[in-house]
């Protein structure tokens, strides 16, 4: 674990998951590495790279504004990819881009250190802090979504209703896409998702603190993750079905 220099013993992380699906990609890698897919492939990249670093980002900045300085003093309230990068190489850079070449989907991961005991001290807090990943998430879907629809309708990009796709319409069409499923991933409420942290919101500090008990007193997380995957399939598709509806009008 890469932790904070200036307070080795407390500082933690602030992890997430990500993953997308082949569905979500729309490509096949390993039969025909064609120029089309490789370009998709970087697209997707990309926009794995960026919104990532954005959520960790954001996760740093709310525990800083919140009174804990832990994750800026590592660098991670930037958006410059390289810090996140230098710790987590591996959820971020190796295992994203194998798992794109060999099954067409992005799978990676991202982490920001934050202190435990500013967390026991100040839950609401630290459950502020853990909503501001997903909540970034869920902004710059709707930055994409907004670009979309005004491309459209200005003619400036190619509606895919009635030909295919421009380069810039897949980008931001990647990016609603991927930042709506890091989102809804993210809040679900099971270990050691954000969600599970961000329900504090709706506790008592003394209910907080016997939550966290529990919650930080178990290695919940290959289990979490395990229950968080299979309860995704059944949550995410009246979501995504929903949101690009009312969002895009249906065009993806």
């Amino acid at each position: 674990m890469d932790e904070n220099p200036s307070r080795p013993s407390l500082a933690n992380e602030r992890g997430a998951i990500y993953a997308t699906g082949a569905e979500e990609t729309k490509s096949h890698f390993m039969p025909d590495l064609s120029p089309e897919l490789l370009a998709l492939g970087f697209i997707w990249y990309i926009a794995f790279l960026f919104s990532t670093t954005c959520h960790e980002a954001a996760h740093a900045l709310a525990a800083k504004i919140g009174g804990d300085d832990t994750a800026f003093a590592g660098g991670q309230v930037s958006l410059n990819p390289i810090p996140h990068i230098q710790r987590e190489p591996w959820g971020m850079v190796v295992i994203p881009i194998l798992s794109l070449i060999i099954n067409g989907s992005i799978i990676g991961w991202a982490s920001a250190p934050y202190n435990p005991e500013w967390e026991r001290r100040h839950p609401r807090r630290a459950a502020w802090m853990a909503l501001a990943g997903p909540a970034t998430n869920y902004t710059l879907m709707l930055i994409a979504a907004v670009a979309l629809r005004l491309g459209w309708s200005q003619g400036w990009l190619q509606d895919p209703v009635t030909g295919k796709p421009d380069f810039a319409s897949s980008v931001l069409g990647a990016f609603f896409s991927l930042n709506l499923l890091l989102g809804t991933f993210n809040l679900l409420p099971i270990p050691p998702l954000d969600g599970s942290t961000a329900i504090m919101l709706f506790m008592g500090e003394t209910r907080s603190q016997r939550y966290l008990d529990w919650l930080r007193g178990n290695s919940y997380a290959m289990v979490g993750l395990l229950l968080a995957i299979v309860a995704f399939r059944y949550v995410y598709a009246p979501i995504k079905a929903f949101a690009t509806y009312y969002l895009l009008q249906s065009h993806f």
